[in-house]
C-alpha cells in the first residue's frame, strides 16, 4: 500500500494529524526547511513555510474517488482529511443543533452563538459540493463567531452526486429564507442575516446573493466569499499555474465538477457561474478572501472586481503564501482566520449598525 493510497481509521486520522502538525510547527526553521524541501516559487511568490509542511503531511491521505464519495465509511475518511488539521481549534463559543429549512426538506444545522451579537452569518462549508459537513468546518465557524462576535448558523446542505446542481444552490437559498423568517429565534432582526462560505460554499453564498437579488430580495445583509469558484469554464490562468502540486489540484476539481455538473450543462451560464452574471450592481457588500498558491485565486479576485466596477463594496484580502482550503489549517494558520473575522466584523455596514442599535 502505498502512501498516497492510505486512508487512515477516522479518530487514528484525527489524532496523528493534529499531533504532527503540532510538532512539526514547533521546530526550529531550519529543521522546517529541511523537512519541507527547498523553497517553492511559483508565479513570483514563495509558498509560506509552515504551508510546504501541511502539505507534505496530507500527501498521505487518498485523494477522492467514486467509490469513496459514494461509500458513506470512505466520504467520512475523506472530510477527514479536511478536518483533521482543523481539530487544533479551541474557540470557545455556545453550540446548539437545529434544523432548517432545504429545498426539499429540513437541513442540518449548527449555531456557534459568541453573546451579544446582532449579527447572523448563514455558512456554508467547503469541499467541492461532494465531501464535508457541519463537523469539518466546526473548529473554523468556533474561531469565526468568537473573534469576529457574529452568531453563525452552519448549514448542511445536500452534496453531489447524489444531489447534484442546482439541488446545494436551492438549498443554500430556502436556507437563507428560512433563517431570515426565523431571526428572530437567532436573536436578531432580519436584515441582520449575512451569509458566507469557503470554496464551494462561497460559491453557495455568491449564487443565492444574485437569486434572491433578482427575486426581490430580502438581500443578505453582507457576503463572505473565502476562496470561492466563480467561473466554473476553467479559464482562469492560476487554474494553469497551479494545477498540481497544492492543496487542490486539477484531477480534484475536475472530480468535484464531474460530479456536481451534469455534462450538458453549459458552464458559462449566469446561473451556474456567478462570474457570467448580467450584472451585479444591487449585490451586498463582499469580503473576498484568496490565496496566493490556489488554482481558484484569480476567479475570485475577478468576481470582486467584477463586484468593485458594479458598485458593489468590496474588501479584497490575498493570502499570498498560503493554499486553498488554509481556512481549515488552523495550528498553522489561526492568525491569518482571526485577520479574516476582523475583516468580517469591519466590513458589516455601519448604516444597519446603527439602525440596529436605534432598534
Amino acid at each position: 500500500m502505498t502512501a498516497e493510497s492510505f486512508v487512515p481509521p477516522a479518530g487514528v486520522g484525527t489524532r496523528v494529524a493534529v499531533a504532527a502538525v503540532r510538532g512539526l510547527l514547533r521546530l526550529p526553521r531550519a529543521v522546517k526547511r529541511a523537512i519541507a524541501g527547498p523553497v517553492l516559487v511559483r508565479d513570483g511568490r514563495e509558498l509560506d513555510l509552515d504551508a510546504h509542511l501541511i502539505m507534505r503531511l496530507t500527501r498521505v491521505f487518498a485523494r477522492p474517488g467514486t467509490d469513496q464519495v459514494r461509500d458513506p465509511a470512505r466520504r467520512r475518511a475523506q472530510a477527514l482529511r479536511m478536518s483533521a488539521i482543523g481539530a487544533g481549534y479551541r474557540a470557545v463559543v455556545d453550540v446548539t443543533e437545529t434544523t432548517v429549512a432545504g429545498a426539499a426538506g429540513p437541513l442540518k444545522a449548527r449555531v456557534y452563538d459568541p453573546d451579544h451579537a446582532d449579527t447572523v452569518l448563514v455558512y456554508f462549508h467547503g469541499g467541492g459540493w461532494v465531501i464535508g459537513d457541519l463537523d469539518t468546518h466546526d473548529g473554523f465557524c468556533r474561531t469565526l463567531a468568537r473573534r469576529g462576535g457574529i452568531r453563525i448558523v452552519a448549514v448542511d446542505y445536500r452534496l453531489a452526486p447524489e444531489h447534484p446542481y442546482p439541488a446545494a444552490v436551492e438549498d443554500a437559498e430556502s436556507a437563507f429564507r428560512d433563517i431570515v423568517g426565523r431571526a428572530s429565534e437567532f436573536g436578531v432582526a432580519p436584515e441582520r442575516v449575512a451569509v458566507g462560505g469557503d470554496s464551494a460554499g462561497g460559491y453557495l453564498a455568491a449564487m443565492l446573493c444574485q437569486r434572491v437579488l433578482a427575486d426581490g430580495g430580502p438581500n443578505p445583509l453582507l457576503q463572505l466569499l473565502i476562496y470561492p469558484p466563480t467561473e466554473l469554464t476553467g479559464k482562469s490562468e492560476s487554474r494553469a499555474t497551479f494545477a498540481e502540486g497544492f492543496a487542490l489540484t486539477r484531477h480534484d476539481i475536475d472530480f468535484y465538477d464531474n460530479c456536481f455538473l451534469a455534462p450538458e450543462i453549459d458552464r458559462a451560464r449566469p446561473d451556474v457561474s456567478p462570474f457570467y452574471a448580467e450584472s451585479t450592481a444591487g449585490l451586498p457588500p463582499a469580503v473576498v478572501v484568496t490565496a496566493g498558491f490556489d488554482p481558484l485565486r484569480d476567479e475570485g479576485e475577478a468576481y470582486a472586481e467584477r463586484l468593485r466596477v458594479d458598485g458593489v463594496p468590496v474588501v479584497l484580502r490575498r493570502f499570498d503564501g498560503y493554499m486553498h482550503a488554509f481556512v481549515n489549517n488552523a495550528l498553522a494558520f489561526g492568525a491569518a482566520v482571526e485577520e479574516i473575522a476582523g475583516l468580517l466584523t469591519d466590513a458589516v455596514p455601519a448604516e444597519s449598525r446603527d439602525t440596529a442599535a436605534e432598534s
